[in-house]
Protein backbone atom coordinates (compact mmCIF):
# COMPACT_ATOMS: atom_id res chain seq x y z
CA UNK A 1 0.00 0.00 0.00
CA UNK A 2 1.35 3.24 -0.81
CA UNK A 3 1.98 6.11 1.41
CA UNK A 4 -0.55 8.33 1.96
CA UNK A 5 -3.28 5.46 1.94
CA UNK A 6 -1.35 3.91 4.50
CA UNK A 7 -1.24 6.95 6.70
CA UNK A 8 -4.65 7.31 6.53
CA UNK A 9 -5.34 3.71 7.61
CA UNK A 10 -3.39 3.90 10.48
CA UNK A 11 -5.36 6.86 11.67
CA UNK A 12 -7.96 4.54 11.50
CA UNK A 13 -6.69 1.66 13.65
CA UNK A 14 -4.67 3.57 16.29
CA UNK A 15 -7.22 6.05 17.18
CA UNK A 16 -9.51 4.98 20.00
CA UNK A 17 -13.17 4.89 19.06
CA UNK A 18 -15.93 6.53 21.62
CA UNK A 19 -18.84 4.39 22.22
CA UNK A 20 -21.26 5.79 19.08
CA UNK A 21 -24.27 7.45 20.27
CA UNK A 22 -25.92 7.82 16.99
CA UNK A 23 -27.60 5.68 14.58
CA UNK A 24 -26.36 6.28 11.24
CA UNK A 25 -27.15 4.89 7.51
CA UNK A 26 -25.15 5.88 4.69
CA UNK A 27 -27.11 5.33 0.96
CA UNK A 28 -24.23 6.52 -1.78
CA UNK A 29 -20.87 5.19 -2.35
CA UNK A 30 -19.24 8.57 -1.28
CA UNK A 31 -21.20 9.17 2.32
CA UNK A 32 -20.27 5.65 2.76
CA UNK A 33 -16.66 6.40 2.91
CA UNK A 34 -16.62 9.64 5.04
CA UNK A 35 -19.05 7.54 7.30
CA UNK A 36 -16.53 5.27 7.86
CA UNK A 37 -13.71 7.51 7.87
CA UNK A 38 -15.05 9.60 10.80
CA UNK A 39 -17.33 6.86 12.78
CA UNK A 40 -17.47 4.04 12.05
CA UNK A 41 -19.49 2.35 14.81
CA UNK A 42 -22.30 4.88 13.91
CA UNK A 43 -22.53 2.92 10.55
CA UNK A 44 -25.61 0.64 10.73
CA UNK A 45 -26.48 0.39 6.98
CA UNK A 46 -24.68 1.31 4.11
CA UNK A 47 -24.91 1.38 0.08
CA UNK A 48 -24.72 -1.62 -1.96
CA UNK A 49 -21.62 -0.50 -3.67
CA UNK A 50 -19.91 0.13 0.12
CA UNK A 51 -17.56 -3.58 0.11
CA UNK A 52 -16.87 -3.36 -3.64
CA UNK A 53 -13.21 -2.76 -3.77
CA UNK A 54 -13.23 -1.48 -7.07
CA UNK A 55 -15.34 1.44 -6.09
CA UNK A 56 -14.71 2.38 -2.28
CA UNK A 57 -11.19 3.08 -0.69
CA UNK A 58 -13.00 1.96 2.52
CA UNK A 59 -14.31 -1.82 1.30
CA UNK A 60 -12.49 -3.56 4.06
CA UNK A 61 -13.55 -1.31 6.65
CA UNK A 62 -17.68 -1.63 5.12
CA UNK A 63 -16.93 -5.63 6.14
CA UNK A 64 -18.71 -5.64 9.01
CA UNK A 65 -21.60 -2.98 8.05
CA UNK A 66 -25.17 -4.37 6.88
CA UNK A 67 -26.24 -3.26 3.35
CA UNK A 68 -28.91 -1.09 2.68
CA UNK A 69 -31.28 -1.17 -0.62
CA UNK A 70 -32.41 2.54 -1.02
CA UNK A 71 -36.15 2.43 -0.09
CA UNK A 72 -37.08 4.24 2.70
CA UNK A 73 -39.09 0.51 4.46
CA UNK A 74 -35.39 -0.87 4.72
CA UNK A 75 -33.65 2.16 6.22
CA UNK A 76 -36.66 2.62 8.65
CA UNK A 77 -36.03 -1.16 9.68
CA UNK A 78 -32.20 -0.11 10.96
CA UNK A 79 -34.20 2.75 13.36
CA UNK A 80 -31.42 5.96 12.13
CA UNK A 81 -30.99 8.92 14.24
CA UNK A 82 -29.61 10.12 11.12
CA UNK A 83 -29.53 9.25 7.48
CA UNK A 84 -26.44 10.35 4.54
CA UNK A 85 -26.86 10.99 0.83
CA UNK A 86 -25.66 13.01 -1.81
CA UNK A 87 -27.71 14.18 -4.85
CA UNK A 88 -27.75 11.78 -7.13
CA UNK A 89 -30.10 8.70 -6.95
CA UNK A 90 -32.52 7.59 -4.48
CA UNK A 91 -34.51 11.08 -4.50
CA UNK A 92 -37.62 9.52 -3.80
CA UNK A 93 -36.17 7.12 -0.84
CA UNK A 94 -34.88 10.53 0.14
CA UNK A 95 -38.35 12.08 0.03
CA UNK A 96 -40.03 9.54 1.80
CA UNK A 97 -37.92 10.05 4.67
CA UNK A 98 -38.24 13.73 4.97
CA UNK A 99 -41.72 13.10 4.65
CA UNK A 100 -41.53 10.42 7.61
CA UNK A 101 -39.67 13.37 9.47
CA UNK A 102 -36.21 10.92 10.17
CA UNK A 103 -33.28 13.60 9.58
CA UNK A 104 -31.62 13.27 6.12
CA UNK A 105 -28.53 15.16 5.10
CA UNK A 106 -27.64 15.21 1.40
CA UNK A 107 -24.27 16.46 1.07
CA UNK A 108 -22.69 17.61 -2.64
CA UNK A 109 -19.26 15.57 -3.61
CA UNK A 110 -16.78 17.28 -2.97
CA UNK A 111 -14.76 18.35 -6.23
CA UNK A 112 -11.40 20.01 -4.35
CA UNK A 113 -9.48 20.27 -1.54
CA UNK A 114 -10.89 22.87 0.16
CA UNK A 115 -14.23 21.53 -0.25
CA UNK A 116 -13.27 18.16 0.98
CA UNK A 117 -12.32 19.70 4.14
CA UNK A 118 -15.31 21.36 4.51
CA UNK A 119 -17.48 18.45 3.85
CA UNK A 120 -14.82 16.72 6.75
CA UNK A 121 -15.59 19.48 8.90
CA UNK A 122 -19.19 19.57 8.58
CA UNK A 123 -20.16 15.74 8.76
CA UNK A 124 -17.36 15.76 11.96
CA UNK A 125 -20.05 18.61 13.74
CA UNK A 126 -22.92 15.87 12.81
CA UNK A 127 -21.48 12.92 13.60
CA UNK A 128 -19.58 14.21 16.93
CA UNK A 129 -15.83 13.40 15.90
CA UNK A 130 -14.31 16.81 15.82
CA UNK A 131 -10.94 15.45 16.90
CA UNK A 132 -10.86 12.41 14.22
CA UNK A 133 -12.19 15.10 11.60
CA UNK A 134 -9.24 17.78 12.44
CA UNK A 135 -6.65 14.13 12.29
CA UNK A 136 -7.80 13.66 8.75
CA UNK A 137 -7.59 17.13 7.48
CA UNK A 138 -4.40 17.44 9.05
CA UNK A 139 -3.12 13.81 7.41
CA UNK A 140 -4.42 15.17 4.11
CA UNK A 141 -2.90 18.34 4.60
CA UNK A 142 0.60 17.03 5.41
CA UNK A 143 0.35 14.85 2.45
CA UNK A 144 -0.62 17.52 0.29
CA UNK A 145 2.44 19.99 1.37
CA UNK A 146 4.71 17.10 0.65
CA UNK A 147 3.98 17.13 -2.73
CA UNK A 148 6.13 18.86 -5.64
CA UNK A 149 4.64 22.70 -7.42
CA UNK A 150 7.10 23.57 -10.68
CA UNK A 151 6.81 27.05 -11.75
CA UNK A 152 5.85 25.13 -15.24
CA UNK A 153 3.38 22.41 -14.22
CA UNK A 154 3.53 19.03 -16.67
CA UNK A 155 0.69 18.19 -18.23
CA UNK A 156 -1.46 15.18 -17.55
CA UNK A 157 -4.66 13.74 -18.69
CA UNK A 158 -6.92 11.42 -16.52
CA UNK A 159 -8.07 8.73 -18.42
CA UNK A 160 -11.27 6.79 -17.61
CA UNK A 161 -12.37 4.04 -20.17
CA UNK A 162 -13.77 4.40 -23.36
CA UNK A 163 -11.23 7.78 -23.18
CA UNK A 164 -13.89 9.93 -21.26
CA UNK A 165 -11.90 12.39 -19.71
CA UNK A 166 -12.94 14.85 -16.26
CA UNK A 167 -11.49 18.05 -17.08
CA UNK A 168 -9.47 20.66 -14.92
CA UNK A 169 -12.50 21.79 -12.99
CA UNK A 170 -13.07 18.30 -11.39
CA UNK A 171 -12.02 16.45 -8.21
CA UNK A 172 -9.80 14.86 -11.01
CA UNK A 173 -8.12 18.07 -12.29
CA UNK A 174 -7.70 18.91 -8.40
CA UNK A 175 -5.83 16.02 -7.83
CA UNK A 176 -3.69 16.85 -11.00
CA UNK A 177 -3.20 20.23 -9.79
CA UNK A 178 -2.44 18.98 -6.54
CA UNK A 179 0.72 16.95 -8.00
CA UNK A 180 1.67 19.43 -9.68
CA UNK A 181 0.46 18.68 -13.33
CA UNK A 182 -1.73 21.16 -15.18
CA UNK A 183 -4.68 19.05 -16.76
CA UNK A 184 -4.86 18.83 -20.23
CA UNK A 185 -8.08 17.74 -21.29
CA UNK A 186 -9.69 19.52 -23.73
CA UNK A 187 -13.52 18.22 -23.29
CA UNK A 188 -15.26 15.21 -21.82
CA UNK A 189 -13.63 12.58 -24.30
CA UNK A 190 -10.51 12.27 -26.33
CA UNK A 191 -10.23 10.36 -29.26
CA UNK A 192 -6.80 8.49 -30.18
CA UNK A 193 -6.10 11.07 -32.89
CA UNK A 194 -6.62 13.51 -30.01
CA UNK A 195 -4.46 11.89 -27.67
CA UNK A 196 -1.47 11.74 -30.67
CA UNK A 197 -1.85 15.08 -32.00
CA UNK A 198 -1.65 16.85 -28.75
CA UNK A 199 0.00 14.24 -26.29
CA UNK A 200 0.53 15.14 -22.25
CA UNK A 201 3.26 14.11 -20.10
CA UNK A 202 1.51 11.85 -18.26
CA UNK A 203 -1.56 9.65 -19.07
CA UNK A 204 -3.23 8.96 -15.59
CA UNK A 205 -5.36 5.62 -15.62
CA UNK A 206 -8.10 5.24 -12.57
CA UNK A 207 -7.43 1.07 -12.61
CA UNK A 208 -10.11 -1.04 -10.75
CA UNK A 209 -7.51 -4.45 -10.29
CA UNK A 210 -9.24 -7.51 -10.99
CA UNK A 211 -12.23 -5.77 -13.45
CA UNK A 212 -10.38 -5.95 -16.94
CA UNK A 213 -12.01 -3.93 -19.44
CA UNK A 214 -12.69 -3.78 -23.36
CA UNK A 215 -13.53 -0.09 -22.66
CA UNK A 216 -9.84 0.32 -21.92
CA UNK A 217 -8.55 -0.86 -25.40
CA UNK A 218 -7.70 2.50 -26.32
CA UNK A 219 -4.42 2.42 -24.29
CA UNK A 220 -3.22 -0.72 -26.40
CA UNK A 221 -2.54 1.46 -29.17
CA UNK A 222 1.38 1.52 -30.07
CA UNK A 223 1.14 5.13 -31.03
CA UNK A 224 0.66 5.88 -27.70
CA UNK A 225 3.37 3.49 -25.86
CA UNK A 226 5.51 6.92 -26.05
CA UNK A 227 3.36 8.77 -23.38
CA UNK A 228 4.27 7.90 -19.78
CA UNK A 229 1.72 6.12 -18.00
CA UNK A 230 0.76 6.39 -14.26
CA UNK A 231 -1.75 3.86 -12.53
CA UNK A 232 -4.24 5.12 -9.73
CA UNK A 233 -6.65 2.87 -7.81
CA UNK A 234 -9.56 4.15 -8.97
CA UNK A 235 -11.29 4.11 -5.67
CA UNK A 236 -9.03 6.99 -4.85
CA UNK A 237 -10.13 9.68 -7.34
CA UNK A 238 -14.38 8.28 -6.95
CA UNK A 239 -15.59 10.42 -4.14
CA UNK A 240 -14.07 13.80 -2.50
CA UNK A 241 -12.29 12.01 0.23
CA UNK A 242 -8.84 11.96 1.80
CA UNK A 243 -7.81 9.27 -0.29
CA UNK A 244 -7.74 12.42 -3.05
CA UNK A 245 -4.47 13.19 -1.36
CA UNK A 246 -3.04 9.69 -1.56
CA UNK A 247 -3.75 9.64 -5.24
CA UNK A 248 -1.91 12.69 -6.04
CA UNK A 249 0.78 11.93 -3.97
CA UNK A 250 0.96 8.82 -6.19
CA UNK A 251 1.05 10.88 -9.08
CA UNK A 252 3.85 12.92 -7.75
CA UNK A 253 6.20 10.05 -7.05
Amino acid sequence: MKRAALAFLLLLLTRPQAEASLRVVSLNLCTDQMLLLLAPGAAVGLSPLARDPSLSAMASEAAHVPLVAPSAEMVLRLHPDLVLTEPYGATATVAALHALGLKVVVLDDPTNFPQIRATIITLATLLDARARGAALIAAMDRTLAGLEHPADPRTAIVLEPRGLTAGPHSLAGSVLAAAGYRDAARSVWISLEGLIAHPPDLLVLPEAPGFPSLATRLLDDPALAVIARRPVPASWMICGTPFAAAAAQMIDR
